[in-house]
């Protein structure tokens, strides 16, 4: 019995030294990489979150810092939906086309350029915008060497097909020259209502186009990877037979939309998928995979997988606002950015509306929590507050006389109760804690050690997370017009 136990650990300790780990946590879909010298940099979708497309670098493809975003400031031309940033790297630019949508518009295929990965980044406008939006453009020279644009149009948003399209791009690859080209389309059963996120590399005389099709988000998705060749890069294509070549596998779940890349001289595929355990909560997160040229020309995913050399479930983040610019942690909406001025270590938010102003950051597994550390104000209130979006929110927010928790779904907002404090002159300590994902709790204290529940019904938070990407852990202000929320530290710890 005791050497069964041991054995046990021993297949247990070798699953999870085996088993594919994210190697950037929480949402970060559609993900494109680039490498520029010996540094590798991804970016990711933000959708509405801003700033918008944050970056990433590595030196291994396994271990990222995050180096700031291509447009902390958005574009003049977009309003929201920021998708699927490409990065292109070629003559010592680099470019990055990505999808937005277009004010009074659709959604369209823009481009932005810049001297390095880490910005600043030069907004050039929309290449395409189709009558029902055009969507994850892609930048790929011909046999030629001439550049193309490859994109989708967004068929499946009216029920209709997912055309592939193909055309030229002028060399200063700031507009689409000459006629466009259907390259494929969804027509087998697996790709189901679209086919999207094309990335084309080359090997042995073809072109390959690595796809996604099928369902891309949420608990019931259906998303998967699949593969296709020409020897000529306007066709004809051919899909691979045994397509799918990817789908969800061990932990992970519903993956695709990525780029392909080399690490010491070997091919792999960076994408993301969904975590089975945390799902939507989390997002859509960032895996390397191996992929190799099989003898008959086509693509096979291995089993080889890049993961972190260090990537614990359990860690602490805190932020005491002593820098003299935002933390790059932090996002907002981009239809409410916050006015910040950081000073003596504090952060204060001042109120615009009526509306709850918020700065957070990605959640990273199912269990966790955070503290806001407030001033509490006679009128202004401050908090802490899981966040869908600025329509589907929790919060618990103070001021000097009380706590209030308030839940808002599509826009309406319901009070899980009003808790009289007495401050007396002292900080306030909100902690918010969340574990398996939807059991969500707070706390006060006035000195950060010693915490007393506030005690609520059990709220159904089930639809917080937006059908396109995962909750966020925040600071919240709400008050009057004019006033300013003060907060002293926030402190997030993964469990």
């Amino acid at each position: 019995m005791k050497k069964l136990s041991i054995s046990l650990l021993l297949l247990i300790f070798v699953h999870i030294a085996h088993a594919q780990q994210a190697v950037i946590r929480g949402d970060f879909a559609d993900p494109s990489v680039i490498k520029v010298g010996d540094t590798y940099y991804a970016a990711g979708t933000s959708s509405n979150w801003a700033p918008g497309f944050p970056v990433m670098k590595s030196k291994d493809l396994k271990n990222w810092t995050q180096t700031g975003s291509i447009f902390p400031d958005l574009t003049g031309w977009a309003d929201y939906y920021y998708w699927a940033p490409e990065l292109n790297y070629e003559n010592g630019k680099v470019y990055v086309y990505y999808t937005a949508h277009k004010k009074g518009g659709n959604l369209c295929v823009g481009v932005a350029s810049a001297d390095t990965p880490e910005g600043p980044f030069k907004d050039h406008g929309p290449l395409v915008c189709q009558e029902v939006g055009s969507i994850d453009g892609f930048p790929i020279r011909d046999e030629n060497n001439k550049l193309h644009l490859i994109w989708k149009e967004d068929g499946n948003s009216v029920g209709k097909a997912t055309p592939i399209w193909i055309q030229e791009i002028n060399e200063e690859k700031t507009a689409l020259v000459g006629e466009k080209k259907e390259l494929f389309r969804n027509d087998t059963p697996w790709e189901a209502n679209l086919v999207e996120g094309v990335s084309v590399i080359k090997n042995n005389g073809y072109f390959y186009a690595i796809y996604a099709a099928a369902g891309c988000c949420g608990p019931g998705c259906t998303y998967a990877t699949g593969i296709a060749r020409s020897k000529s890069l306007m066709g004809p294509w051919e899909k691979f037979k045994g397509n799918p070549i990817m789908t969800g596998q061990g932990d992970w779940m519903c993956p695709g939309h990525g780029t392909a890349v080399t690490y010491q001289g070997k091919n792999y595929f960076l994408y993301h998928a969904y975590d089975k355990s945390s799902n939507k909560y989390t997002g859509r997160q960032a895996l390397v995979r191996g992929f190799e040229f099989t003898p008959d020309n086509w693509i096979r995913f291995t089993d080889e997988y890049l993961s972190p050399s260090d990537s614990p479930k359990m860690f602490t983040a805190t932020d005491d606002f002593n820098k003299e610019k935002l933390d790059l942690q932090w996002s907002w909406s981009v239809f409410n950015k916050p006015a910040i001025e950081l000073k003596n270590g504090r952060i204060g938010l001042q109120i615009k509306d009526d509306r709850e102003l918020f700065i957070a950051r990605r959640i990273e597994g199912p269990n966790y929590e955070a503290t806001v550390e407030t001033i509490p104000a006679k009128s202004a209130m401050a908090g802490v507050a899981l966040i869908g979006d600025e329509k589907n929110l929790i919060y618990a927010v103070a001021k000097q006389d009380s706590i209030g928790i308030t839940l808002v779904k599509d826009g309406a907002r319901s009070s899980l109760g009003k808790f009289p404090v007495a401050t007396k002159g002292k900080n306030l300590f909100i902690k918010m804690t969340v574990k398996n994902n939807t059991e969500i709790g707070f706390q006060y204290s006035l000195n950060g050690t010693a915490f007393t529940a506030l005690k609520i019904s059990a709220p159904d938070i089930t639809f917080l997370p937006p059908w396109d990407r995962a909750v966020r852990a925040g600071i919240l202000a709400k008050g009057v017009e004019g006033e300013v929320a003060v907060i002293e530290k926030f402190v997030f710890k993964n469990q």
